[in-house]
């Protein structure tokens, strides 16, 4: 009996613990066209289509001093798996994108993939694939 414990305690330290961790991933959103430098811009990652776009029930997300022109930011130690990303420029300050009508965004905004969309952006229309380490591109549109 005390033979096989001691076999087993070998072996544990052969086996690699990446058997055992998921590998972490980044993710790097490259957003251009940003107007001004008024307020903040919002980078709102989601994994569910059910939450997609709905702020509070986002993912991840990071908010950055506005910056025109280009800006990166970089999200860490993600699983490998289904995302799409909505970003907005909110230039009033008031940490929400504002819509006319509940509807039509009157900040900039942007999403992966850079869908054109007519109406509500769907998930599947921003979704991309995380397999490793990533850089996508997302143009804000005023």
């Amino acid at each position: 009996m005390k033979l096989l414990i001691k076999i087993f305690v070998t072996l544990s330290f052969l086996v690699p613990t990446t058997i055992f961790a998921a590998e972490a991933h980044q993710l790097t959103v490259q957003l251009t066209n940003i107007k001004n430098d008024q307020g903040n811009i919002f980078v709102e990652l989601y994994s569910d289509s059910a939450t997609f776009r709905k702020s509070a029930k986002a993912f991840k997300v990071i908010k950055v001093p506005a910056t025109m022109g280009n800006l990166a930011v970089v999200f860490s130690g993600l699983d490998a798996g289904s995302y799409a990303v909505l970003t907005y420029h909110d230039e009033d300050g008031n940490n929400q994108m504002n819509k006319r009508f509940g509807m039509i965004p009157t900040e900039g905004y942007g999403l992966s993939n850079n869908p054109k969309v007519i109406g509500p952006p769907a998930f599947k229309d921003s979704e991309f694939q995380l397999t490793q380490d990533l850089e996508i591109n997302i143009q804000f549109n005023y």
